[in-house]
């Protein structure tokens, strides 16, 4: 970890964190794009502790299930209901193999909680700190981004100022010629002014009856 490993193990002191593979939103920012390796590592160890402690429960579900067969049949056999000694016995043998199966997968339970808080833990620390760095990276691309806007704005605000005062400069020179000379400046200057601003070459924009004398 980096530097702000202490300050993130403050921040992280007495929360109730969630199990970061099972959450939504930490998936959304945590895509196999972005995941080091780091957190990639951490991630395959949580996601075999929480995968492991789903497998326990249930094969004690399932034992527990074999196990209350067994007991009813036993029950049923003393009622009269046909099992022979022998069937009696395999079912208190496996009555006894059930309990110790039982007993051995809530052992390696009890330790599975601790083991997936620890790791589940390094992984949010893990996750802070790429999250840290994404967001100082970012900062500062956003600071360079803004910079170029505000640098575009300014020589954009400066080429519309331009343009007017050109527009405004043509406007004015054509309106000076065609006073002088009057319609005639037409053909002197072989242009069409547009009161829009446009310089148009007359010889483009003269309908061909207009061409003629």
């Amino acid at each position: 970890m980096a530097r702000n490993e202490d300050s993130f193990k403050e921040a992280l002191a007495g929360k109730k964190l969630p199990i970061l593979t099972l959450d939504n939103k930490w998936h959304q920012l945590f895509t196999q794009h972005n995941q080091n390796k780091a957190v990639t590592k951490l991630v395959e160890e949580l996601n075999g502790l929480v995968a492991k402690q789903g497998g326990l429960n249930n094969d004690i579900k399932d034992i527990r299930r074999l196990k209350s067969k067994l007991m009813d049949e036993i029950v049923s056999g003393m009622d009269g209901v046909s099992l022979t000694a022998k069937g009696m016995e395999e079912h208190k043998r496996l009555i006894t193999e059930c309990n110790e199966k039982i007993e051995a997968y809530q052992d390696e339970l009890l330790d599975l909680p601790r083991e997936i808080e620890r790791v589940n833990y390094q992984l949010m620390l893990q996750t802070m700190e790429v999250c840290y760095e994404a967001i100082e990276s970012n900062t500062r691309e956003i600071a360079e981004i803004s910079e170029w806007i505000s640098q575009v704005r300014v020589e954009l605000k400066k080429n519309v100022i331009k343009k007017q005062e050109m527009e405004w400069m043509n406007q004015e020179m054509y309106s000076y010629m065609h006073d002088i000379f009057g319609p005639d400046v037409i053909d002197i200057f072989d242009m069409k002014y547009d009161p829009q601003g446009n310089m148009l070459n007359k010889s483009t924009d003269t309908k061909p009856e207009e061409k003629k004398s």
